[in-house]
C-alpha cells in the first residue's frame, strides 16, 4: 500500500529555486536573501522585482519599475462596470477574484513573451479593483484609481484613506507585504503551479490562488486573529477568555505553522511594527492583549505566533477594514504566486497524484427494476 500522508505533509512533489522555508538550517529566503535583511533594508517593489524579474534592482532600475507599476494602475471601464455590479455584502476576496479573471477576458495572455507584464499589471492595478468597489458600495464614489504615490503600500493607503498616508503606516503595511510575498509550496502557490501545469493561462492560474487563499485555514487566519483580539477589553479579560477557549478546544487562529516547528521567523518582525504603530493609535491597547494572547498560547499549548498574529493588529492601527487583511495579503503574494508560474512553466510537467482507494470493493450492478 501507498504511503499515507494527511494533507502531502512531507511530500517532496518539486524542486523550486524562489524560496527556502526552514529547510537545510537556513531561515527564509528569496531567491537567496534572507528575509530578516530584506524586511529591514528593501521594499516591496525591490521584492517584487527579485521575484517577477529574478534580480534585485539598482536604483535606475527600481525608479524605472516603479514608474511602470504606476502606469498599469488605471482599470478598464468594462471592468469598473463589472466591480459596480459586484453586491455590497461581497467578501473582498471574491470580488478580487472576479476582478482577476474579468481583466483575464479584457486582457488575455496571448503569449507567454508578455507573462512577465501581466504579472505587473496585476500587482498594480488589484489595488485599484478593491477600492474602487468598496468605495462604490460604501460611499457612493466612483474613485479614480491611480494616484501619484509611488509604491504599492501608500498607493493602497491614500485610495483607502483619501488623503496622503502616514509615512509609518506605509512602511508598516510596505514591510507586511514583503514578510508576506512568498512562502514555497503553499496551499495557494501549489493550486496555482497545479492550474499551471495544465497550460492553462496566467489569469485563471492566479484566480485559482485567490480562490485557495480565501480559505481560513490558509489566508484568512489574520481576519480570525483580528476579531478575537477585538473581543477583549484589556489583558485580563484576554486572559480569561482565551483559557475558557481552550478549555472547550476551540481552534485559536494565528498561532502554529504547519512548516515551522519553533518560530515563525516573520513573526517578530512584524510584531514589531504593531507596537510602534499601537503608540499612536486611539484603541493601543490591543497590542498588550495581543501580547497577553500570545503568552497563555504559548504557556499552555507551547505554539507561538505566526506572522498572520501581528499582522492583523499592524493593519487594524493602519485603518484598513478586517475584511481586506486577506485581499492585502493577495497584493503581496501576487509576486510569488507569478515567480511559481514563470518556474512551473519553465520545466513543466501535468501534476497528477495517486491516491489510495478507500471506496468499496468491486460487486455486481443491479438493473433498477430489481431494486428493492
Amino acid at each position: 500500500m501507498t504511503k499515507k500522508t494527511g494533507g502531502l505533509a512531507g511530500i517532496v512533489v518539486g524542486d523550486s529555486g524562489i524560496s527556502t522555508v526552514g529547510k537545510e538550517g537556513l531561515d527564509l529566503n528569496y531567491r537567496g536573501y534572507s528575509i530578516h535583511d530584506l524586511a529591514e533594508q528593501s521594499t516591496f517593489e525591490e521584492v517584487a522585482h527579485l521575484l517577477v524579474h529574478n534580480t534585485l534592482p539598482n536604483q535606475q532600475e527600481l525608479k524605472a519599475y516603479r514608474e511602470k507599476l504606476m502606469n498599469l494602475r488605471k482599470l478598464p471601464d468594462s471592468l469598473l462596470m463589472v466591480l459596480e455590479k459586484i453586491p455590497a455584502a461581497t467578501h473582498p476576496m471574491d470580488v478580487l477574484r472576479t476582478g482577476c479573471s474579468m481583466l483575464g477576458t479584457l486582457e488575455p495572455e496571448i503569449t507567454r513573451e508578455k507573462q512577465r507584464d501581466i504579472a505587473d499589471r496585476l500587482i498594480a492595478c488589484v489595488p485599484g479593483m478593491l477600492l474602487y468597489w468598496y468605495h462604490f458600495h460604501q460611499h457612493h464614489q466612483k474613485i479614480d484609481t491611480t494616484s501619484d504615490e509611488k509604491t504599492i503600500a501608500s498607493h493602497f493607503l491614500y485610495l483607502l484613506h483619501h488623503k496622503k498616508p502616514d509615512p509609518l503606516q506605509v512602511r508598516a503595511v510596505d514591510v507586511s507585504l514583503i514578510l508576506y510575498a512568498e512562502h514555497e509550496f503553499n496551499a495557494s502557490t501549489f493550486a496555482a503551479r497545479v492550474t499551471t501545469s495544465t497550460e492553462s493561462d496566467f489569469h485563471s492560474a492566479i484566480v485559482t490562488g485567490i480562490g485557495t487563499l480565501r480559505g481560513p485555514l490558509h489566508g484568512g487566519a489574520n481576519e480570525a486573529a483580528m476579531e478575537l483580539i477585538e473581543r477583549f477589553k484589556n489583558p485580563d479579560d484576554a486572559e480569561k477568555g482565551i483559557r475558557e477557549l481552550l478549555t472547550n478546544k476551540a481552534k485559536i487562529m494565528g498561532f502554529g505553522h504547519r512548516v515551522y516547528k519553533i518560530s515563525d521567523p516573520r513573526s517578530d518582525i512584524i510584531k514589531e511594527w504593531s507596537q510602534k504603530l499601537s503608540a499612536h493609535a486611539t484603541d493601543g491597547y490591543l497590542y498588550p492583549i495581543s501580547e497577553r494572547i500570545e503568552k497563555i498560547m504559548w504557556d499552555e499549548k507551547h505554539l507561538f505566533p505566526n506572522l498572520d498574529f501581528y499582522s492583523a493588529t499592524t493593519y487594524h492601527f493602519c485603518g484598513i477594514p478586517t475584511a481586506m487583511f486577506t485581499p492585502l495579503f493577495v497584493m503581496s503574494r501576487l509576486t510569488g504566486w507569478s515567480a511559481h508560474i514563470f518556474e512551473q512553466r519553465a520545466d513543466n510537467r501535468l501534476i497528477r497524484p495517486d491516491s489510495n482507494y478507500s471506496g468499496p470493493k468491486p460487486r455486481e450492478y443491479i438493473p433498477i427494476e430489481q431494486r428493492g
